[in-house]
């Protein structure tokens, strides 16, 4: 046994884990192939870190999300925990440095998207790293069966030869049965140990609504409900629409989509973080890796595609394990929305070589070049170039990601970043010879300190500005001349989309398209959207039961406290009064007819709501019946 707890201690401040967490660990230290299936905010992440940072030498962690990726290098960083990130969109030079420093130097932690594991340059310098473990996040996009298929995690498996000594960990929030198995057989496993945490939140109540007007409700929802929410829409415009609503009505709430800037998304993000904000408007953009104990509400405005992310998103309320909801609102409209939705989703093969040869005249590529290239890229721009359609454009472009040909990063930010290319006596010399730079060089070394020779660093023109006396512009320019002479790496800050080319370019009349996959994850998609829609409109049912039933799971029990439960307690209730009043009022009524208030006076029920609704009942029922004088007699007394 290592000493986990100390380790936990030392760098996240926790004094115990959360449960199956050091079952998952252990399991990893014992060298076992695990796969590990934690409901989202489980905490997926400590159960590859912990094993890794007991172990000698580097874990590589496996992700498709850059916005993640970088998050977690964030975090680790924080707590003095050396990790980098290797993704599109970064310098060469920048590449290579890092990958040297995963080889010579004390990082602990790399990570990487699955495109990266089949380039030459990243597999031979792998297979000069130490690596301990490897970490598979999101481990539900190798398998066909999966809502998030991503074709480059099959070549995990061919990777793990190069480095045999290393032992391997999966990590997911959300799989079905038949992923789970999938999972195991594409990485090959051997006598794995598969570590599932329930899927039930027993703090979360789950409701469907069938709503027309949504506006009224969710302010309903809002006013009954206190605290911090999330309100999930599909669209862009949406999310400043509703929110501009719900500011009228006195809730403080701001919205938040992939077509803001960094700055402003980060702005926001904090202002919801600290409580400025209570009301968080955003598509499905928001909410990945953002660990907010105290989300009360998860209110989905649409329909979600399946229940795999539909589980991720609503599990973000209720984190501090304190009573919280998870609402849907839908009508008629969403469910024909939602099967329309799936049929755009699926652009015809001759269309898909269509947009993926504008993409290369748009970008002007051409065959056989731009493997893992990355470029900056405006769909809107694209698709009004080359005269496309909007919609069917987005999901061809989506499709070819998911074929394994390109990939779209619309959440792409990068701050600007340099490295000197020279050592310390060119860059003397330089600065004797050119004066006019002496006083930006010698700031940006006092500013950054001499890792500017070994790394790229994120740096601040603005701030360079301010510390030189200068302007923004003048500041740019020096650093683009620099640049130009080589004596630096100047990357310019990033914040539009990013297109990267996952395979070298193909001629478009060659793209090995695989049909019969593409019908197979079209008859999926069906599946799954008819998931959605039956959960939504089930009226009996558990929605706990539901959802674990989805998952393969057998709830034990009712949870108690979702919509259709309630309902069921509540008809229980109701017809305990009215069995209890029945008797008694037709007794009453039996030789002449009274008011209501002469017979609840004869009564006197404990509960006046549940002697209306008896009432009601008995008045639906025909047993009693209202006279012309407003007085109620039984229906037989003539």
């Amino acid at each position: 046994m290592h000493d986990f707890e100390g380790l936990l201690k030392k760098y996240w401040g926790y004094q115990t884990f959360r449960p199956m967490q050091k079952d998952i660990i252990q399991s990893v230290w014992e060298g076992n192939d695990t796969l590990a299936l934690l409901p989202t905010g489980g905490g997926k992440s400590v159960c590859f870190q912990i094993p890794a940072l007991a172990m000698a030498g580097l874990c590589i962690v496996i992700t498709p999300l850059i916005a993640l990726m970088k998050d977690q290098v964030e975090q680790l960083k924080k707590r003095k925990i050396p990790a980098i990130a290797i993704y599109s969109g970064m310098h060469p030079r920048e590449i290579d440095i890092a990958l040297d420093n995963c080889v010579y130097g004390n990082i602990k932690f790399l990570y990487v998207s699955p495109e990266r594991l089949k380039t030459e340059l990243f597999i031979e310098r792998a297979k000069r790293m130490k690596v301990c473990l490897l970490a598979v996040d999101e481990a539900h996009c190798i398998s066909q069966w999966g809502y998030d298929f991503r074709p480059p995690y099959l070549e995990i498996a061919a990777f793990r030869t190069y480095i045999p000594n290393s032992k391997i960990i999966a990590l997911t929030a959300s799989a079905t049965k038949v992923v789970e198995e999938d999972i195991q057989e594409k990485l090959g496993f051997k006598d794995g140990k598969i570590f599932k945490k329930s899927f039930t939140r027993s703090n979360l109540s789950y409701s469907c609504i069938y709503e027309e007007n949504k506006m009224r409700k969710l302010l309903h929802i809002l006013r009954r409900v206190q605290g911090s929410s999330i309100v999930y829409v599909r669209s862009r415009k949406r999310t400043k629409d509703i929110a501009d609503e719900l500011k009228k009505n006195g809730i403080r709430a701001d919205y938040y989509h992939a077509g803001l800037s960094n700055e402003i998304r980060s702005g926001k993000q904090d202002n919801w973080i600290g409580d400025k904000t209570r009301v968080m408007v955003a598509t499905n953009a928001f909410g990945m890796g953002i660990d907010k104990p105290n989300v009360r509400t998860v209110i989905h405005l649409d329909l979600p595609d399946t229940l795999e992310a539909y589980y991720q998103e609503a599990g973000r309320a209720g984190r501090d394990e304190k009573r919280a909801f998870a609402v849907v609102l839908f009508n008629q409209n969403d469910v024909a929305r939602l099967r329309n939705k799936v049929s755009q989703e699926f652009p015809t093969i001759p269309y898909l070589r269509r947009v993926y040869q504008s993409l290369a005249n748009y970008l002007k590529l051409a065959v056989g070049s731009s493997n893992l290239a990355s470029f900056d890229f405006e769909l809107e721009d694209f698709q009004k170039t080359f005269n496309l359609e909007p919609i069917t454009t987005y999901y061809a472009v989506k499709k070819l990601e998911e074929e394994g040909f390109v990939q779209l990063n619309e959440t792409f930010y990068n701050p600007s970043r340099l490295f000197i290319a020279v050592d310390n006596k060119l860059l003397y010399e330089y600065t004797i010879a050119n004066a006019d730079h002496d006083i930006i060089i010698k700031t940006i070394l006092r500013m950054y300190g001499g890792e500017l020779f070994s790394n790229f660093i994120t740096i601040s023109e603005n701030e360079i500005a301010r510390n030189t006396k200068t302007n923004l512009p003048h500041i740019i320019k020096a650093l683009q001349l620099l640049h130009q002479k080589n004596i630096v790496i100047y990357e310019p800050r990033k914040d539009k989309p990013q297109l990267t080319f996952t395979t070298a370019r193909f001629d478009a009349s060659k793209l090995p398209i695989n049909e019969k996959t593409m019908e197979e994850r079209k008859a999926l998609t069906i599946e799954k959207m008819e998931a959605v829609i039956n959960y939504a409109g089930h009226l009996v049912r558990c929605r706990n039961s539901l959802i674990l039933s989805y998952f393969g799971e057998e709830a034990k029990e009712d949870c108690g406290v979702c919509d259709n439960c309630l309902n069921k307690k509540k008809k229980v209730e109701i017809n305990a009064s009215y069995n209890k009043y029945k008797s008694l009022i037709l007794e009453i009524l039996r030789e002449k007819s009274f008011s209501i208030e002469e017979v609840h006076e004869k009564i006197s029920p404990p509960n006046a709501k549940d002697f209306v609704e008896c009432l009601r009942i008995m008045v639906g029922n025909e047993e009693i019946q209202y006279l012309e004088n407003g007085k109620i007699r039984a229906k037989d007394n003539s």
